[in-house]
């Protein structure tokens, strides 16, 4: 049985009532003792426990310093690609989107990774839109093996793909794969993904399993707050990343909790999760999976990012791009542009527009980031904070 099978037989509805009738007792209960089941994830989303925020967070910190330590785990995520097949309305790449693309060779890949490197980065996320001409398996396992040897921990955020498909790029030396499921509400999600191959809400919810089957030892999932409601998606998160806890039992999971950003397409959210419930749903999440993962990443403000640093947080993204090249201007001589799929011509002022922006590239970016302080300065804040910033924690000798 996979998650799909436990997912279509959550009893939301019940959890759902159970997130709006708890009292502040329920909640105080679950501070002391612990959050064991659904239901109990389901209160501490109450807005009861949102009464009870200051006792909330220091059960989340002092769980997470006893599970992790005072640790927070440094990473950057580096854009391969930002061609895709997929009309997803709330995304920057989708399909239909009139951007400057490019997809980076392997040796401007090799560039980008160095360059993060000579910032301390020893942990790397490669990310890519789904686009099969452009963005092959033999591309990406190409990728993986010209960076292993000096970073030593990859994972990857690309489109799904089956189990034989990615055990290449493990033997390459990837350890972990990202696949947000972005919204868990079937009926929204048929409305957001409306062209490609991620139309198929249940080859997507799946796709950690195959990962997990290919040897990745890291599997991370999350939802994109901004689509449906927060405590429906909160709750299908969560029994996501328990049963990936449970099957998946080798690897060490991850839950981030990112919320909708500006992009092209100006598509605008659905939903709002504020800065409260998300400081709520982090304490949550530590309470009821207290040794998953969770992961902040430079959607979120600067200020913000301070606060929630303590709270929960283990791995935290710093001085990120979210267009391929956006480190050192890899690739900004192949950039095209695309309108409805279509490869255009580019507009005579392209190049000034580079000057003009003061950018590395004028190739598009995912979304827009919120906290743009470089990792020296993120790294410096998480010391003033009492944690110790982590480059790496894993070697490619580990997997020679």
């Amino acid at each position: 049985m996979s998650f799909v099978a436990e997912f279509d037989a959550l009893p939301t509805a019940a959890l759902i009532q159970r997130a709006r009738s708890a009292s502040g007792a329920d909640v105080q209960r679950l501070i002391a003792g612990g959050a064991a089941t659904l239901s109990d994830f389901a209160t501490l989303l109450s807005p009861a426990a949102g009464e009870l925020l200051e006792p909330l967070c220091a059960r989340s910190q002092a769980l997470t310093r006893q599970r992790f330590g005072k640790v927070i785990r440094l990473f950057a995520p580096l854009y391969l690609s930002n061609e895709c097949v997929n009309n997803c309305a709330y995304c920057g790449f989708s399909r239909d989107n009139a951007i400057f693309r490019v997809t980076l060779s392997v040796e401007e890949v090799r560039r980008e990774a160095q360059a993060l490197a000579a910032q301390g980065f020893r942990n790397i996320l490669l990310v890519a839109g789904e686009h099969p001409k452009f963005v092959s398996n033999g591309y990406l396992a190409d990728c993986v093996r010209a960076l292993h040897e000096t970073i030593p921990s990859l994972s990857l955020e690309i489109g799904p793909m089956e189990t034989a498909d990615y055990r290449p790029l493990v033997a390459a030396g990837a350890e972990g794969l990202v696949v947000y499921q972005e919204t868990y509400d079937r009926e929204i999600y048929g409305r957001m993904h409306t062209l490609g191959p991620k139309r198929d809400f249940n080859w997507r919810m799946e796709c950690p399993e195959r990962a997990y089957a290919a040897g990745f030892r890291r599997l991370g999932i999350g939802a994109l707050h901004g689509l449906a409601d927060w405590r429906t998606e909160a709750l299908a998160t969560a029994a996501h990343a328990a049963y990936l806890s449970r099957h998946c039992w080798k690897a060490q999971v991850t839950v981030s909790l990112p919320r909708l950003r500006p992009c092209a397409g100006d598509f605008q959210p659905l939903t709002h999760l504020g800065d409260r419930e998300l400081v709520q749903l982090i304490a949550a999440f530590r309470l009821f999976l207290p040794d998953v993962g969770l992961v902040l990443s430079t959607r979120e403000p600067a200020a913000l990012r301070d606060g929630l640093l303590p709270l929960g947080i283990t791995h935290a993204s710093a001085g990120s791009h979210t267009e391929p090249g956006g480190y050192t201007g890899a690739g900004k001589d192949s950039i095209h542009q695309t309108v409805r799929g279509r490869i255009v011509a580019l507009a005579a002022d392209s190049g000034e527009r580079i000057l003009a922006t003061g950018r590395t590239t004028n190739a598009t970016g995912q979304f827009e980031i919120a906290d743009d302080r470089s990792p020296e300065e993120v790294a410096a804040l998480i010391r003033r904070l009492g944690y110790e910033p982590v480059w790496k924690d894993w070697d490619a000798a580990l997997t020679a």
